[in-house]
């Protein structure tokens, strides 16, 4: 069960701990700091998710650049 469950949501798994033990640095000056923690908790969980289906890169640089160059004509 415990190899099935980390086969399919490893990078889920592996995400949270890592936004946990970044988190777990950081958090222990306040407040604020608290909800910087929770940002990253959920950054590692969504970088995570992203791995586990396999669904490309978090950025689409190659639609970001065609976007700008497209947006953005250097020699009209």
């Amino acid at each position: 069960m415990w190899r099935e469950i980390l086969t399919t949501h490893g990078g889920r798994i592996a995400g949270v701990a890592a936004g946990v033990f970044f988190g777990l640095i950081y958090i222990f000056t306040g407040f604020w700091d608290m909800l910087f923690f929770a940002l990253l908790v959920w950054i590692g969980y969504y970088v995570g998710r992203m791995k586990d289906e396999r669904s490309g890169p978090v950025i689409p640089w190659d639609r970001l650049t065609e976007w700008l160059n497209g947006r953005w004509r250097w020699f009209k």
